[in-house]
């Protein structure tokens, strides 16, 4: 549960990595998001009894390779990750009684890559990752990324996809429906997973009072 046979910097040294080798231009995946899902991995690991000596650099490291959302490289890109990390990691003589774990724990983060994850450790930097995606964060995330990527706001003629096929890559709107609003049924912790129910109702909060604004 404990990392006490690490340097008191290793934690210093990731942020430093990120930095300077990183892509960190993405407004949703920025520094910022980062210390976020290591925070929240940190709580989710104290929670759920994992190994704090595999959770923090995997989940200071799981986005190290950037890859955009619309690239069809994309399911690919918690592995490139993984590899980017565990040459990192290994240059900096972290345990290598970790270097697996850490590098599944990241490899597995990813919702496009669809792996599995094997381990407690793994399972909670994926919870970490998405419980992000939620809640306040998760919806400014949501229009900043979707504004980014030119899309519009909503379906003007049926905002909320009631009447027709779902579509996230015209509309912000219709990823709350295609994939926020079901992150939560996805947790594999348990703590994770009571974050993910106050975080979704939140958001299904926001989507009443827009209702309510757009007369509908």
């Amino acid at each position: 549960m404990t990392i006490a046979q690490n340097p008191p910097d290793w934690e210093s040294t990731f942020a430093h990595f990120l930095i300077h080798n990183s892509d960190m231009s993405d407004a949703a995946h920025d520094l910022e998001h980062i210390r976020r899902v290591v925070n929240t991995a940190t709580m989710l690991a104290h929670s759920e009894g994992a190994d704090l000596a595999v959770v923090l650099p995997a989940a200071w490291l799981h986005d190290c390779v950037m890859v955009p959302k619309d690239s069809p490289l994309r399911p690919q890109a918690s592995m490139m990750a993984a590899e980017k990390a565990i040459t990192f990691l290994k240059h900096i003589a972290y345990p290598t009684n970790n270097i697996d774990a850490i590098y599944h724990a990241i490899e597995a983060h990813s919702f496009s890559a669809n792996i599995l994850p094997r381990t407690r450790e793994a399972q909670i930097v994926r919870d970490a990752d998405r419980l992000d995606a939620i809640g306040a964060i998760g919806i400014a995330r949501c229009l900043m990324l979707g504004g980014a990527m030119g899309r519009r706001f909503y379906d003007a003629d049926d905002p909320f996809g009631e009447t027709r096929q779902l579509d996230d890559n015209t509309n912000v709107i219709d990823h709350f429906y295609s994939k926020l609003l079901r992150l939560a049924d996805g947790m594999m912790t348990e703590a994770g997973r009571a974050e993910a129910q106050r975080r979704t109702a939140f958001m299904q909060q926001f989507l009443v009072q827009l209702r309510v604004e757009l007369n509908l």
